[in-house]
């Protein structure tokens, strides 16, 4: 390990110009992937690296609705009807000396828009470092945690170390949508025997994160002029109905549902809009929820069931949705992720953090769901998500990543890949 220490020293700079680099190129996705996506220049620029550090394969996958399509009705994850053209998938992999474990990193080159880019201080991208922070879009979230894998590898080589077991970096397009990227690349079939998701996690191994489900619910009513309200039906006030009963289903679930690593599951009403002017009996309404459920307690068709009769009784109790029943559309799903932490992969990871950085590793789950779900749940890999970089800068305005913790989690990479893959 001193001898990987005093290497990344040595080519701190080189290593830290290869993330700067990698966050100049705009790489955003237009509305969350349903739009497209700009990852087509990213994923070259990740290429000609590769190439350049002798990658045993390099493989281009374009994304395929198809694809997608396949996953969603076998595994009900999929994000359709998003625009996939000039969008792909790069997978690379070095071939270990040894025959030892794989191992496999997980991030995706998709970044969030930038359309409050007045309000930062510096153009988003047009990366600057400051304090020992490395500002631009996707610095955090998460081109930190993709070039640190790639640059784990670029560590060992130039300290002249054997890798031994094979070591596969999957950089993936359209997560900010959903995850269609990863969902691709394990729907062909990559897997090892071990996956790093590479996310922001604030120095914390994640070991958990919470399952999702995106409801929209349309009401109709009948409009009128305010001064004559008793010959209307205000769509507003049905919708205020259900989400009343939907708060009391959520409340059951708080004294129901408890995770010694997870936040209990949640019903967050986002959005809600109906109605023309204040002069106006509003004839229509709708609201968009998220529900955020525990994995192995909760599955999404239980959320789907209990959130559906929750709404249809409401309707029922009401004698004008009785007859004008409100419709509720799913928009994205995605499962839970749950890994036993006692299995091998972490073991290993606390003993090389512990070794590399002097500390034990914190473990906790996550409220954010990400792509770690997807490599556990249908590629059955054992699966740990961490990364540098902390959740409050993913999305933000002036998004940052500190280069200590970008620079450490090379070095934790780097000494995963030696440990992990010494047996098979």
């Amino acid at each position: 390990m001193k001898n990987l220490r005093e290497t990344l020293e040595k080519n701190r700079e080189t290593y830290i110009k290869a993330l700067k680099d990698f966050v100049a190129i705009d790489t955003h996705d237009i509305g969350h992937g349903i739009g497209g996506g700009l990852e087509k220049e990213g994923q070259e620029y990740l290429v000609e690296m590769l190439r350049s550090m002798g990658a045993d394969s390099i493989e281009t996958d374009p994304m395929s609705e198809s694809v997608i399509l396949e996953s969603l009705e076998k595994y009900q994850e999929g994000n359709t009807g998003h625009n996939q053209e000039n969008r792909m998938n790069v997978y690379a992999s070095f071939r270990g000396k040894s025959g030892g474990r794989s191992l496999l990193f997980n991030g995706h080159i998709d970044v969030m828009p930038a359309d409050a880019a007045d309000g930062w201080t510096n153009p988003p991208f047009e990366p600057v470092i400051r304090d020992g922070k490395l500002y631009g879009r996707g610095a955090a979230d998460m081109k930190g945690g993709l070039m640190a894998s790639v640059m784990a590898v670029r560590l060992l080589q130039d300290a002249g170390a054997e890798i031994p077991g094979d070591v596969i970096i999957t950089s993936v397009c359209d997560e900010e949508g959903g995850g269609n990227g990863s969902i691709q690349a394990v729907m062909r079939g990559l897997k090892a025997d071990g996956v790093v998701n590479c996310e922001p996690t604030d120095d914390t191994l994640i070991l958990a994160h919470m399952g999702w489900v995106f409801f929209k619910v349309d009401f109709t009513g009948l409009a009128c002029h305010s001064g004559e309200k008793k010959n209307g039906v205000s769509a507003i006030e049905k919708a205020i109905k259900v989400i009343d009963a939907l708060n009391e289903m959520e409340h059951g679930w708080l004294l129901t549902y408890k995770h010694p690593l997870l936040p209990p599951p949640s019903l967050n009403i986002g959005v809600i809009s109906g109605g023309t002017a204040g002069s106006t009996v509003p004839g229509d309404c709708s609201f968009s929820t998220c529900v955020h459920y525990i994995p192995g307690m909760m599955s999404q068709e239980q959320v789907v069931a209990e959130f559906t009769e929750t709404v249809e009784r409401a309707a029922r109790a009401d004698a004008w949705m009785e007859k004008h029943p409100p419709v509720i559309s799913i928009y994205q799903t995605g499962h839970g992720f749950e890994m036993d932490e006692e299995h091998p992969l972490v073991d290993e990871f606390k003993k090389v953090y512990a070794d590399t950085l002097g500390r034990k590793a914190r473990v906790a789950g996550s409220h954010f769901g990400c792509d770690s779900r997807l490599w556990r749940n249908i590629a059955g890999c054992p699966t740990i998500q961490f990364g540098p970089g902390g959740g409050a800068q993913c999305h933000a305005v002036d998004e940052w990543i500190s280069l200590d913790s970008y620079l450490e989690s090379i070095l934790v990479y780097a000494g995963l890949i030696l440990e992990w893959g010494k047996v098979k």
